[in-house]
């Protein structure tokens, strides 16, 4: 290609993933190693080496994204850049074995990114900078349009205007309430106050979540656009990102957007010439899950113990330093540009009546293709699980989606139809929450999944109001007592009351929500419940107490496979002859089932039947 003065000479733009979720250290020394390559190919002049952050599709990384072919590497690894460079980038063949691909149609030609179901059912507004451009360079946000919205919305609308723009377009806080984004604005605007605050809520506390982290990390100055646009709107001096400190690169590229927009006047004195004073700062809280809570997260950056209070008065009242103050969360803020620079009308078109604009799920669990996803508001379940989530993996059968975070719902297959929306899922007993989805199948325990949620709020309570405290201690007993058979059903009749009290009488969210997976699975999957009370059965083998293993004699061909990794030593029998398991030395812990390639060495999960198979106690074993 010949070069033309006065125009770029850069033929393609490598985008490598360097996101947490990748493996920052692995994905940064394969950043340094492929930019040598390209240099070592004498390639450097034509092409441009730049960091991209999470694409989403996390179980793939590190990913590598060729521009503007619009093809991407997974899973890579150096040998695998070797041949990208050598075959890709120098002599334009591209590596079809290395490109992502994950449905059969696709396997049949070259997969472009947008042909993958993964990505081609999504629609990125939150991300859509993320993996696109690099984080650490301001420049690149610009010129995406970045801070254009900000600048619009400050050098030619009044504040009341850009509200109303935010109420027309429909955008609700994505933090999991759904309360119009609009309406919290006007009730800080048109508070009269010497000082107001904004906060950005980045305390992402849910067990498996990391949207909230992954869009820091892949576009900070959407936040910082966003809050200016807000700050403005209410007439804000200060803003303030709260985040949690075991985000170590989220913090770091924060703080290195905000340095940047202080120099570009985007921050600080006179933004854009109007006179108007604002300024972002990071504050670093310990992880506790309640400061995730409005005033229990105002409570910490005031530098006291991260406790909610009774409402009213609400922050937008009362709030940070008793000034009158703003809490969105970062999705919240990354969609305020969207809606205001590629207008309202169009925002408010995509969704559903009630619901507007996308949401980013962080999907998980028993789902083929893992990771960041956001979707329309309106779309399925079932398209999110079986299209881009790509189904159940080993033909597993569908048994429940929990969505909303700990304190979010179970739904059973039933409602697969669902659409993904506030009030839908509202109605069908989950909620929206902060974005967590997590798929399980057939293998899973509902009363264990209840009780591991129910563990974690318990554990996250801030021990403050006695029905939360009390209330998610005595629920993890009972779960706890079910799970090893030792409960009755007077219990379950308590677990339930217990549940809707706690639910009831709680202060702050936390003990209102902590109940959700122990009423969702009450309600869609009460059976399971009786069977470990009644038969004293986990039909899903999860239940160590309610679960033995036993060796079919049919199938075992005396590998000692299962012997050689029993820690207790419970395994007896000659090579190549059947095995046994003496149960009453059994800890259960599962070893011999994973390692035997056989199928031989299955769960007993109730009433145990040994025609063909061995399961004796030592006594049995000794007077046999």
């Amino acid at each position: 290609m010949q070069h033309v003065d006065g125009f770029s000479s850069t033929r393609r733009i490598i985008g490598l993933c360097t996101g947490k979720a990748c493996g920052n250290e692995r994905a940064d020394t394969l950043f340094t190693y492929c930019a040598a390559r390209i240099e070592a190919a004498n390639l450097s002049e034509e092409l441009m080496v730049t960091r991209m952050d999470c694409r989403g599709k996390c179980d793939a990384g590190p990913v590598m994204h060729v521009y503007p072919d619009n093809v991407i590497y997974s899973g890579l690894t150096k040998e695998m850049i070797d041949r990208i460079v050598e075959e890709h980038l120098k002599n334009e063949k591209i590596v079809a074995d290395y490109a992502m691909s994950m449905d059969k149609i696709s396997n049949r030609f070259i997969p472009f990114f947008g042909n993958i179901h993964f990505f081609g059912k999504q629609l990125r507004m939150t991300l859509r900078n993320c993996g696109v451009i690099d984080p650490e360079a301001i420049d690149e946000y610009l010129s995406v349009n970045g801070y254009e919205a900000a600048a619009q919305a400050l050098a030619s609308e009044d504040p009341e205007m850009i509200i109303e723009k935010v109420k027309s377009a429909g955008l609700k806080g994505r933090g999991g309430g759904g309360f119009l984004t609009a309406q919290k604005w006007s009730f800080a605007a048109k508070q009269d106050a010497d000082e107001k605050f904004l906060i950005c809520n980045a305390d992402e506390g849910d067990p498996g979540a990391f949207m909230d982290r992954s869009t820091i990390e892949g576009d900070p100055h959407t936040i910082i656009e966003g809050m200016i646009i807000a700050g403005y709107a209410i007439g804000a001096t200060k803003g303030f990102i709260y985040t949690r400190v075991e985000y170590p690169l989220a913090i770091k590229r924060l703080e290195m957007a905000i340095k940047s927009a202080r120099e570009y006047g985007f921050l600080g004195k006179n933004i854009f010439g109007t006179g108007w004073d604002f300024d972002v700062e990071v504050r670093l809280g310990a992880g506790a899950f309640v400061c995730g809570e409005e005033t229990a997260l105002i409570k910490s950056i005031e530098g006291y113990r991260g406790e909610p209070k009774p409402r009213p008065p609400f922050p937008t009242d009362r709030g940070l330093w008793n000034k009158p103050t703003v809490i969105n969360n970062v999705e919240t803020f990354a969609n305020v540009p969207v809606a205001l620079l590629d207008g309202e009308s169009w925002f408010n078109s995509i969704g559903t009546p009630q619901s507007k604009g996308t949401k980013v799920f962080a999907l998980a669990g028993a789902v083929r293709h893992t990771g960041l996803i956001e979707v329309p508001m309106g779309t399925t379940l079932h398209e999110v699980i079986y299209t881009v989530g790509g189904g159940i993996p080993e033909n597993k059968k569908f048994k429940a989606v929990q969505i909303g975070g700990p304190a979010g719902g179970c739904l059973p297959e039933s409602f697969l139809e669902t659409p993904v929306d506030y009030d839908s899922l509202k109605q069908a007993g989950a909620m929206m929450g902060s974005g967590g989805m997590i798929v399980m199948d057939e293998s899973t325990c509902m009363v264990d999944v209840a009780r591991f949620f129910l563990e974690f709020m318990a554990e996250e309570s801030c021990g403050q109001c006695t029905p939360c405290r009390a209330g998610t201690t005595i629920m993890l007993e009972i779960l706890d007592s079910i799970t090893k058979g030792k409960a009755t059903m007077s219990d379950l009749d308590k677990l339930e009351e217990i549940a809707k009290v706690t639910a009831n009488a709680s202060l702050c969210g936390l003990g209102k929500g902590a109940p959700n997976p122990v009423l969702s699975t009450l309600s869609h999957f009460r059976h399971e419940y009786e069977e470990h009370i009644v038969n004293k059965r986990c039909s899903a083998g999860v239940c160590k107490s309610l679960t033995s293993y036993i060796i079919d004699r049919e199938k075992c061909v005396g590998c000692t496979a299962c012997a050689r990794v029993c820690p207790v030593k419970c395994i007896v029998g000659a090579k190549k002859m059947p095995h046994e398991i003496i149960n009453e030395i059994c800890v259960k812990c599962g070893s011999c089932y994973d390692i035997c390639k056989f199928n031989a060495v299955q769960k007993d999960v109730g009433p145990f039947e040994k025609e063909n198979k061995t399961w004796r106690t030592v006594k049995q074993k000794m007077t046999a």
